[in-house]
């Protein structure tokens, strides 16, 4: 019973896919005829190649092949730095040394590549300062960013304005990093830099304003799309809790 059941569901999910899709007449009299076979070869010749051509399954792949064997592009990138010691290689494997938390490394990578006609390459800048940034090389961190600032003014980078406010913080330069946070509560595109904003305010004793900015965040909550609710989850999570931690 259980297995015509089955066989039921798999043959109608097949038909209707093939309807949909505008598969070619002769699928679903062959779903019915062939039952599970039939079923079988419509997944092996019309929906398994669709899947491996498809971006988002690409995507789900490198991530779990990622989760397996974190360094494996790492090593890759490096072999093919080997080959061709260009400035290309050298940016790729220095983003996945960042990706990985691999800082040093990093920041070796980038000043390699801040030379000649890349000397003051915003984009390069940036990621030294976030591998200095991540080895709590504050002070570099400022320094590189504002070296940027002042060779590119016109450049934009919401990652790079966030780890300017949060550089001011680390280096108890409260004033400015609200400053920043203040800006960035405006023009971030998520939540991190509004939950950052708060805490800070909350941490130097403006309370009410740090009610107001978590208030803030959980309103948005509230009237989001399903997709940012859930991208942004943590930092609503976290609003939550704090807000609560504030009292009154």
């Amino acid at each position: 019973m259980h297995f015509i059941v089955l066989s039921a569901i798999l043959q109608i999910a097949c038909i209707a896919h093939a309807v949909r899709t505008g598969r070619v007449q002769y699928w679903p009299i062959i779903i019915l005829i062939g039952s599970f076979v039939g079923c079988l070869a419509y997944f092996l010749v019309e929906i398994l190649p669709e899947m491996r051509n498809s971006r988002a399954t690409r995507r789900v792949v490198a991530n779990v092949a990622r989760a397996i064997d974190p360094e494996r592009r790492k090593r890759e990138i490096a072999a093919q730095l080997e080959v061709a010691d260009t400035v290309q290689n050298r940016i790729r494997l220095a983003e996945e040394c960042l990706q990985l938390g691999d800082y040093q490394n990093a920041r070796v990578l980038y000043e390699r590549c801040l030379s000649g006609p890349y000397a003051d390459d915003p984009s390069f800048l940036l990621g030294r300062a976030h591998a200095e940034s991540g080895l709590g090389l504050f002070a570099e961190t400022r320094a590189t960013l504002e070296h940027l600032i002042a060779k590119h003014p016109d450049f934009k980078s919401n990652d790079g304005h966030l780890l300017y406010a949060t550089t001011f913080e680390a280096l108890g330069e409260s004033d400015l990093a609200l400053a920043e946070y203040r800006v960035l509560e405006l023009s971030y595109p998520g939540e991190e830099a509004r939950l950052r904003y708060a805490r800070l305010l909350a941490k130097t004793g403006r309370l009410g304003e740090a009610r107001d900015v978590y208030q803030g965040i959980l309103k948005r909550e509230k009237t989001a799309p399903a997709y940012y609710r859930k991208k942004e989850r943590e930092f609503f999570e976290a609003a939550k809790r704090e807000i609560g931690a504030l009292g009154g």
